[in-house]
């Protein structure tokens, strides 16, 4: 993954993907604790993920937000779609995200969504198989996106021109 520091003049945007509600049962009673995952992005290409525990559920979005803050991705994003096709399988959940055409949209269900959009992506076809668990889901969709090399980054690392890249 191509890890990216970012200015503090960027404005990132935070996006709540799931909360889920913990129980822990004690002797004197039952004890609440929330766990959000958090989606962070600018809409042009930087993007990241985190989770928050707290006892609050607006504590827990805070935390989830700040460690997002901290794990930023640069991915390409070419005139509003990705690249190329990728698949990618973490834990339970695998992704599979294809290139569209200008004005077809999002085509992208719950947690992915929510990634693509964050990280500007406009026109996408993306599914998801095996499991559907929000955590499994964007962490597998951002490596998917972390993954996915534009034209310029594979001219960089063979150290040719462009016109080699595309006519071979």
């Amino acid at each position: 993954m191509n890890k990216v520091k970012v200015n503090s003049d960027v404005e990132l945007k935070d996006r709540l993907v799931a909360i889920n509600r913990v129980t822990k049962v004690t002797k004197g009673g039952r004890t609440f604790t929330f766990a959000a995952i958090v989606v962070v992005g600018d809409g042009n290409g930087v993007i990241g993920y985190g989770l928050g525990k707290a006892g609050e559920v607006t504590a827990a979005i805070a935390k989830g937000t700040e460690a997002a803050k901290k794990n930023l991705v640069k991915v390409p994003v070419l005139k509003g779609t990705v690249p190329h096709e990728v698949e990618v399988k973490f834990g339970g959940a695998q992704v599979i995200i294809k290139p569209a055409a200008a004005g077809t949209g999002l085509k992208a269900g719950g947690a992915m969504r929510a990634v693509l959009e964050s990280a500007g992506v406009k026109d996408v076809i993306a599914k998801s198989k095996g499991s559907s668990n929000a955590h499994n889901l964007v962490k597998a969709t951002i490596a998917a996106l972390a993954e996915m090399r534009d034209a310029y980054q594979v001219a960089g690392e063979r150290g040719i021109s462009m016109d080699k890249v595309f006519n071979g």
